[in-house]
């Protein structure tokens, strides 16, 4: 498929909404449009496609050079049998967007409401970016200030809810239910690796010798000699763990065994699995660090399953329908996103060897450019409230 070398750069709120630049054509789209409702409210067009472009422009950034592959490359490739990696990110923006509209609607059960501060500093940045963008690129993104507006007043709502609707869950844990222990384990490797770091897997008679050195480990240990002293001897070093029955890592097999230990400076027999061969000491029943950094983990998960189980309720409570015919209009094959850093505002973007400006010029190629600037003070505590 032939990309349009067209580019618009985007310089947006700080925090919220990132600095971008569109690449290809996907065509104008209506931005009044309903994508989909949420009981009685609708999500317009424009709406969701400035918060899917915001997204869009995060993966296309980050993850897609990561992967080694371009952008419209990465969104056509399978997530699964039946859905390709667009359709699977697209989805998962859709429920959020209904996540947020949900959450908006249930805002005054918690008496939370934005403040005039709040919606000041929404409105600058909206404006901000409005009038420091081309017509091009706020077309791509369907970045007006209505739509911008809406995204963040639904994320800064949002940002409170998290909070309110995750307080008043029981914070008392014992230590029997948060319990960790600690333990300092060798693994034995089946594979061996050069200077070059190539990896080379050992022969049977190799993996006999190391066995037996493993089982040197596991005997000397348990008869009383320092663990991590023997396995330096023997060439291994030895590395510490934290654990409960409910662990998989570095081995569940090895989890299973030392979690079966009684006493702490119990070591467990040779514990063989397909990467190689562990051994392992006990060195403590109640690792109290570990324990109380469990703790908050546990209660940070209650609070985290409070709040799912209210939104499920208030999701399930209420009619949500999605119109996919005005919902396929947002495109990202044809139409691509890239995050600008700050940095980059006053630099020179690339893709698909089209330059831009920032100077609101023509760039060399004859496409325009712009560079528009951040938001003031207000505009970025918005933006730090919304996140």
């Amino acid at each position: 498929m032939m990309r349009l070398g067209k580019r618009a750069a985007v310089v947006t709120a700080a925090g919220v909404l990132a600095a971008v630049s569109v690449t290809g054509c996907s065509g104008s789209i209506d931005t009044d449009a309903v994508v989909a409702t949420v009981g009685d409210e609708e999500i317009t067009l424009g709406v969701a496609n400035f918060y899917a472009r915001l997204t869009q422009g995060d993966y296309e950034t980050y993850y897609a050079s990561m992967m080694g592959m371009a952008a419209e490359d990465m969104w056509a490739q399978e997530f699964d049998e039946d859905t390709t990696f667009e359709e699977q990110i697209k989805d998962s923006i859709m429920e959020s967007l209904e996540d947020m509209y949900v959450l908006s609607q249930h805002a005054a059960d918690y008496d939370i409401a934005l403040t005039e501060e709040e919606k000041s500093a929404i409105s600058d940045a909206a404006e901000q970016f409005e009038a420091d963008n081309t017509d091009a690129a706020k077309e791509a993104v369907s970045g007006y200030k209505k739509d911008i507006e809406k995204v963040l007043e639904l994320a800064t709502i949002q940002n409170k809810m998290d909070s309110a609707m995750k307080e008043g869950v029981d914070e008392e844990v014992s230590d029997e239910e948060a319990a960790q222990k600690s333990m300092q384990y060798v693994l034995f490797s089946y594979t061996s690796t050069d200077d070059s770091g190539n990896s080379t897997e050992l022969t049977d008679e190799e993996k006999e010798e190391l066995k037996t050195t493993a089982q040197s480990l596991a005997d000397r240990s348990a008869a009383g000699e320092d663990f991590a002293a023997v396995a330096s001897e023997l060439g291994a070093e030895a590395q510490t763990a934290t654990f409960d029955s409910e662990s998989t890592s570095p081995s569940e097999d090895l989890i299973a065994a030392a979690d079966a230990l009684q006493n702490e400076g119990d070591v467990t027999g040779l514990v063989e699995t397909d990467s190689g061969i562990y051994v392992a000491e006990l060195t403590s029943l109640l690792d109290r660090e570990a324990t109380d950094a469990e703790k908050e983990t546990i209660v940070e998960q209650r609070r985290q399953d409070q709040y799912d189980s209210l939104l499920e309720e208030w999701k399930d409570a209420v009619e949500i329908e999605v119109n996919d015919r005005v919902w396929d209009k947002v495109d990202f094959i044809d139409q691509g996103v890239t995050v600008v850093t700050p940095e980059e505002e006053d630099g020179t973007a690339e893709d698909s060897g089209t330059d831009a400006s920032t100077d609101g010029t023509e760039s060399s190629d004859g496409t325009d450019g712009t560079d528009a600037s951040g938001t003031d003070a207000e505009a970025d505590s918005t933006a730090d409230s919304a996140e």
